[in-house]
């Protein structure tokens, strides 16, 4: 999904978030005989191996049903805004590969996708690995490696996902997915259409104040969004000719996403007015990547080669009326953007010995060219025009990396992975009157993982790494709602870190598993918002910036006190970030990021029937927004609890229904707007939100075929 895309939906889809997430239980090995065994591959070696029968009493679909019960396992999916394909963000392999692709769509991609459509029958085993023991750059922590058996037999699988909300919105019918898998001699696919559907809507009161705190106006407000993207994906895999393997994925999204944003004000003068916002984004996004690989020489080769490509045409319209006969005032904001990834990569992997071998070569080309437009509503109704010359231009970047990465076991319990190499790229903002800039940037890890003894595993892994930026950000971009202008950065350049993360396990057996994660970051052109020109403001980049937090995962299992089939997922974390902020000096967080949640998840599967049942409760929490004319908190659902019943045998079929924000948890805004540069001038007006979510309900029907 494109980034502005997100952002028209990030305001009340929470609720939204919370039906996938509170899927994401964990088995429960117990000795009922309704209830699968324990794992049986779980010992304290570098891998812990689970079974079609470990997850029997869940009666998963597919082999992503599966993956989700494994305990205290976090998957991470694709991250679209990684660079390239060398940064692997992924902890999920399928026989031993990564799936190399990326998600641009909003759905989660890589070989999460494709275990949504693959049927929980082709599932021999899941590894549970520590990423030293592989030769795969850029992985840290556990990695998921899902066996699949080859395909006999046609299969399919069919879902569907219809959500209602209690208030704002209209009912979302036509989420879900229908997949085909078969085999032709020697090539076996898998046809999908897939609905990424989603609605936002949130309303209620906003409050407005002086600098004294002192009431000014009162409003009454409602936001609703839509979005509905159907991937049309095709994917095809290659048996030969001898070892050889190949794989090709094709795909197709149009997608729409209309929203409006209206709300009435009273002023303490009594002068009553109207504000409506109407947002249009019909666009589409087409993606092809393939790769092929084959015995040569000592070792193998791999060919991979992506090319994506979306046109993202946008239009928002602000109109303001007025109740005492003065005429309507209002802006309009327009840009047509094309953007573009292309991909070549190479793979060569061979082994020496107890060395495992690995180089890597990437050349990687993205652009994005926009056409921007801003108008101006003159008496007449007409909206005209207005100089912009800011608003458009193209950004093209060319990078090419090389990396060579060596794994190998130090002793019977320790493995090594240590990788080297560097980038160079060539970045242009071509419209402006500057020469394209140039970049040499060194990469590189050591992972270390470390099992010292039954139940215990222990991961260290050191990082220099080198991330994306939005192209969006060299150019203007009009934010009619909160009445900003972000000017473009034709300096932007990527952020660059030291990264330390460590990670250790423990099995507690009969009470299931606990993991911890702590992490460092040293980040060397933070990106932030910056002071732009004389009195403008942007996307920009500071020195530095530090961010120290934690992550603690655990399942425990309540067989071990009588309550059969039931268990516990929680998670609680936390980071700390630190920056300098570029017009005050002081230090402060990083503007926008996580800084605190939890997540707990109570699951129950009723020995000796069909039955489950779940509840659960989140919590997020979001740092403060720095602009150098503003400063807001913004919190969507910072709580949220629901419940779920499902009947697994549903003549054949798992149905599921879910209420999720049961206890009424909000959309929160509490904002500071400054007359001109906060360190130099006075607050001009606070602002209060305050708005009703309300509860969503969502059923889902799963069957495969």
């Amino acid at each position: 999904m494109p980034r502005s895309l997100r952002l028209s939906l990030l305001a009340g889809t929470a609720s939204l978030l919370a039906v996938p997430v509170a899927a994401q239980t964990s088995p429960a090995p117990t000795s009922d005989p309704a209830v699968a065994p324990a794992p049986q591959g779980a010992d304290a070696g570098a891998k812990r191996v689970y079974t079609p029968a470990d997850f029997a009493r869940f009666a998963p679909k597919t082999a992503y049903d599966m993956l989700v019960q494994v305990p205290s396992f976090t998957i991470r999916v694709p991250d679209p805004t990684e660079r390239g394909l060398g940064q692997a963000s992924e902890n999920v392999l399928i026989n031993g590969e990564r799936i190399n692709n990326k998600n641009y769509t909003g759905g989660v991609g890589g070989a999460v996708d494709q275990l949504q459509r693959t049927p929980a029958a082709t599932v021999e085993r899941i590894e549970i690995i520590n990423a030293a023991s592989l030769g795969i750059a850029g992985l840290s922590g556990e990695v998921a490696n899902v066996i699949l058996k080859s395909v006999t037999r046609s299969t399919g699988q069919i879902e569907w996902d219809p959500t209602l909300r209690a208030h704002y919105a209209k009912p979302e019918l036509y989420g879900g997915l229908i997949s085909y898998s078969s085999k032709a001699g020697p090539v076996s696919y898998t046809l999908s259409v897939e609905n990424q559907a989603g609605r936002g809507a949130f309303g209620g009161p906003i409050l407005i104040y002086d600098q004294d705190h002192n009431l000014t106006e009162s409003r009454r407000e409602i936001y609703h969004s839509e979005y509905d993207a159907p991937v049309f994906q095709g994917k095809f895999a290659l048996d030969g000719p001898g070892s050889s393997v190949g794989n090709l994925t094709l795909s197709y999204t149009p997608y729409w996403n209309p929203a409006y944003q209206a709300d009435d004000r009273v002023a303490i003068t009594g002068v009553t007015s109207h504000r409506l916002i109407t947002t249009t984004q019909n666009g589409y996004l087409g993606d092809i990547n393939g790769d092929y690989e084959f015995a040569l020489g000592p070792g193998r080769l791999k060919l991979i080669g992506l090319r994506h490509w979306q046109h993202d045409p946008a239009m928002s319209t602000l109109v303001m009326s007025y109740d005492d006969g003065q005429p309507d005032t209002g802006s309009r904001f327009t840009n047509d953007t094309h953007s573009s990834e292309t991909i070549d990569r190479g793979e060569y992997h061979w082994k020496t010995g107890k060395n495992d071998w690995q180089v890597t070569f990437e050349r990687a080309f993205n652009s994005l060219d926009q056409k921007g437009g801003y108008f101006l509503l003159d008496p007449s109704g007409d909206f005209v025009e207005q100089p912009f010359p800011d608003g458009s231009g193209k950004v093209t970047e060319v990078r090419y990396e090389g990396l060579a990465t060596l794994s190998r076991p130090l002793t019977s319990k320790l493995d090594l992975q240590a990788a080297a190499g560097a980038e160079v790229s060539r970045l242009d903002l071509v419209n402006d009157d500057q020469p394209a800039r140039r970049f040499f940037r060194p990469k590189g890890s050591i992972d270390l993982g470390w099992h010292p003894s039954k139940g215990w595993d222990l991961s260290l892994k050191l990082r220099r790494r080198v991330g994306q930026i939005d192209f969006s950000d060299f150019i203007s971009q009009e934010h009619l709602s909160s009445d900003r202008e972000d000017a473009g950065n034709p300096n932007l350049v990527p952020p660059q870190s030291w990264e330390v993360e460590t990670e250790v396990g423990r099995d507690l057996g009969r009470w299931g598993k606990t993991r911890l994660n702590l992490h460092y970051y040293r980040v060397q052109d933070i990106i932030d918002v910056i002071p732009i020109g004389e009195d403008g403001q942007g996307i920009g980049n500071l020195p530095r910036a530090d961010r120290f937090g934690f992550e603690s995962k655990s399942t425990l299992l309540f067989d071990p006190v009588g309550w059969k089939g039931a268990k516990l997922d929680f998670t609680i974390g936390a980071e700390k970030t630190s920056v300098r902020d570029p017009l005050t000096h002081e230090k402060r967080e990083i503007t926008g990021v996580r800084d605190r949640w939890l997540d707990a998840q109570l699951r129950d599967d009723i020995p000796g029937t069909q039955i489950a049942w779940g509840a659960y409760a989140q919590y997020n929490h979001y740092a403060r927004y720095y602009y150098l004319t503003e400063v807001f908190s913004s919190q969507d659902l910072p709580w949220i609890t629901g419940f779920y019943v499902e009947d697994k045998n549903v003549y054949g079929a798992t149905v599921r229904f879910t209420v999720d924000n049961v206890l009424n948890g909000r959309h929160l805004v509490d904002r500071a707007v400054y007359a001109g540069f906060r360190d130099r001038a006075p607050v001009s007006f606070f602002e209060r939100h305050d708005e009703l979510v309300g509860p969503l309900f969502s059923l889902t029907v799963k069957r495969s075929f």
